[in-house]
This record gives structure tokens, C-alpha cells and sequence, in this order.
């Protein structure tokens, strides 16, 4: 699945800067693929960047048009369809990474084929899957791995491969949820393969490149986490990878969503993972501890994160504060 840029990123009425992440992630690591923001009355929260109307963006190069929230449930509300069917006469595409489908509302999809236009609903993989070969495959890979579910590894996997690019290695970070998809251009969302087939499209995600080249592959949930822990391990088998990045956010005392679970420690999810990768990879090894320290100062962070590193003896940052040059010199020096 390909995505065109220009993006213009509709947010419609959101007043939750966390239901807007598809648009503040292209925001925030692809700009340069963003003409603009488009919102509605009622919205409370933004982007950064320059208010548009469809025919403004459009006038400025705009390819695609992308609703850039989420919501409970992932429903497409009817009040966006217009704005929508505006999108698709005036020749653009139209990106969604909810539940449900553009596709199966059939004035979008008359639409759609009239302007001679895509429905992208990216949530929903629509390519052919083999079951995994666990076959060695050239060149290196890391997989972003977490204590929990939404603790930061697609914005650590981002992290990382802007820090690599800045020391001239040659790396692509690989996407398995809709929003690093949206980033990227391209990847397959992960959580909505079947299961048997998890392993083989992570496999496909990331095929034989050359010796020295990395591939940062977007981890998904948890394997601590009962719900999602599926999607987790079929991206540990199929990935392969060389190395482990541990993702983490501070403050948290139970799995997302479930009160009545146990929180795992840092040093009970390397074990974890260590074990369950070295299936397909008997080689691995964590390169380092990504921790989301939002929740404090930046001074108590940089001070837990030095902690972290001394006790566990890897490199620990904040990828969004301090970045990730620390956890990238350690894969210089050992992978």
C-alpha cells in the first residue's frame, strides 16, 4: 500500500491532542510531506501547521487527504463524509486508519471510482501473506519491543533511524501500525493480520538488503500484555532481529486497560523477549532502553534514565528529549 504526498491532515472537531496522533506523528517526523491542517468548529487542539481548506491545499499540491484522528472504537462518524466526497472530486486520495472501512460506504466508493481516486483504509492489509520460513535473510534489523503497549516504540523506532541517518548509515524504519504506515509511505498493520500469517508479513516487511543496511521494524503491544501479546511475538519471530530496543513509560503500575494486572520490570522484559527472538535469531541482543519520560521533569528523567543505564548496563534515553545518539553508538560498537 502506497501513499502519496502532499498530505493535507484533517482533524476535524478533536479536542484530545491524543486523538489526533496519526496527524501530530506525520507532523512531527515528516514535515516536509504536510501541506497543511484542516479542522472544523469545535476543535480544540492542533498540529503547528498552516490552515488550509481542500481547494487551498489542493491549489498547493496536495495528493492526499488524510483524517488524521481516532476514536473509540475506530468508527467512521457520517458528519466526515462530506468532507470526504469533497476530497475525492477535487482528485485527491483518502487515507484512514480506523476500523472501519471507506470501502464499504457505498457513496465513498462510487466516489472513489467516479474521480478515479483510492480509498486508503490503511488499517486493513490488503496483500497476499505466507506463513514464516524463519530463512536467514541479509542484512541487520532492530525491533522496538515494550514493557506495555503504547510506551513510545514507534516514536523510538523513528528516533533511531533519524539518529542513524545524521552518522550516514543507510537505514529505513519499517511500519506496522497506521500511523508509522502514514509516516513511511508504506508497511503492513500488523494487528490486523491473521494470525497464522503475522510472522510471514513481518518477514516480508523487512527481505534480504545489503550486509551493512538496518531496518528499524515499529514494534507493536506487549508480550506482557494478555490482550496484545499475539501481535508482539509473530513480529519477534518474523523480524528476526539483530537487536532489541526496550521501550518503557514511567509511572505506569498496570498493563494499559487492565487494572488488575501485574506491571512487568525492565529486567523481566528482556528476558522475555531475549528468549522468545532467539527462535529465529539465536543471536540477538538489547541495544538499549527507550523510556517516555513525560510524566516528570526533564532533570528527574535524564536522572532515572542514568539509573536505568547503570543498573542494567545499556545505553537508557529519552528518544523525544535527548534522542537516541547514545543507543545508536552501542550498535556501531557491537552489532
Amino acid at each position: 500500500m502506497q501513499i502519496v504526498g502532499p498530505y493535507l491532515l484533517f482533524i476535524g472537531d478533536a479536542t484530545d491532542a491524543l486523538s489526533i496522533k496519526m496527524a501530530r506523528g506525520v507532523a512531527d517526523f515528516r514535515p516536509e510531506l504536510c501541506i497543511g491542517e484542516m479542522q472544523v468548529e469545535g476543535c480544540q487542539v492542533t498540529t503547528g501547521l498552516p490552515q488550509l481548506t481542500i481547494a487551498e491545499a489542493v491549489a498547493k499540491g496536495a495528493k492526499t487527504f488524510v483524517l488524521g484522528f481516532a476514536n473509540s472504537g475506530g468508527v467512521l462518524d457520517p458528519k466526515w463524509h462530506p468532507y470526504i466526497l469533497e476530497a475525492l472530486a477535487a482528485g485527491m486520495d483518502v487515507v484512514s486508519g480506523l476500523h472501519e472501512k471507506m470501502a464499504d460506504v457505498p457513496a465513498l466508493a462510487e466516489a472513489a471510482q467516479h474521480n478515479n481516486v483510492k480509498l486508503l483504509d490503511i488499517r486493513h492489509p490488503d496483500g497476499e501473506f505466507k506463513t514464516g520460513t524463519a530463512e536467514p535473510r541479509q542484512g541487520k534489523r532492530l525491533l522496538t519491543v515494550g514493557t506495555d503497549c503504547s510506551v513510545g516504540k514507534m516514536y523510538t523506532s523513528l528516533s533511531l533511524e533519524k539518529a542513524m541517518k545524521d552518522k550516514g548509515i543507510d537505514v529505513d524504519f519499517r511500519a506496522t501500525g497506521q500511523c508509522g504506515i502514514l509516516i513511511a509511505g508504506q508497511g503492513v498493520a500488523i494487528d490486523c493480520v491473521i494470525s497464522d500469517f503475522i510472522s510471514g508479513a513481518t518477514e516480508s516487511l523487512s527481505p534480504d538488503n545489503s550486509e551493512g543496511h538496518w531496518d528499524i521494524i515499529e514494534g507493536q503491544g506487549s508480550l506482557s500484555h494478555p490482550a496484545f501479546a499475539g501481535v508482539s511475538m509473530g513480529l519477534l519471530h518474523g523480524s528476526q532481529p539483530d537487536a532489541l530496543v526496550i521501550c518503557h513509560a514511567l509511572n505506569r503500575h498496570h498493563m494499559r486497560g487492565l487494572p488488575n494486572t501485574k506491571f512487568p520490570s525492565l529486567q523481566e522484559t528482556i528476558e522475555l523477549n531475549v528468549q522468545a527472538a532467539k527462535l529465529t535469531n539465536p543471536n540477538v541482543k538489547v541495544a538499549g532502553i527507550a523510556v517516555n519520560t513525560s510524566s516528570v521533569s526533564v532533570e528527574e528523567g535524564r536522572a532515572i534514565c542514568q539509573q536505568i543505564s547503570e543498573e542494567l548496563s545499556l545505553p537508557c534515553v529519552d528518544p523525544v528529549r535527548d534522542g537516541c545518539d547514545a543507543i545508536v553508538e552501542r550498535l556501531q560498537q557491537e552489532f
